[in-house]
């Protein structure tokens, strides 16, 4: 139970840290304009990716199978990141 703790803990952590890089960004210059909406989507794509590699390292047996599961799981958030960013398929949900 405690090593699920330090899990989890860390997961919280990474994203909080994520999280800071634009928050510290954006008191240095004006090209970093995030919104509260911005960090609440950021944080739910991080913590969720967080926990689903989570839940993929409890329920699946074979370290190949693993971690190709959560590479998967990386790179389908860092697709949702760039189209939400940059708007690389063209979605209305793209950044500008």
């Amino acid at each position: 139970m405690i090593k699920q703790n330090k899990r989890l803990t860390g997961i919280l952590l990474t994203v909080a840290l994520l999280l800071l890089i634009p928050l510290i960004a954006m008191l240095f210059t004006d090209e970093v304009k995030w919104t509260l909406s911005d960090f609440v989507v950021a944080g739910v794509l991080l913590f969720g990716t967080g926990l689903l590699c989570e839940l993929v390292m409890r329920k699946v047996s074979k370290t190949g199978h693993r971690i190709a599961i959560c590479v998967t799981l990386l790179a389908v958030l860092l697709l949702v990141w760039l189209e939400l960013a940059v708007g690389i398929f063209g979605t209305p949900f793209g950044g500008q």
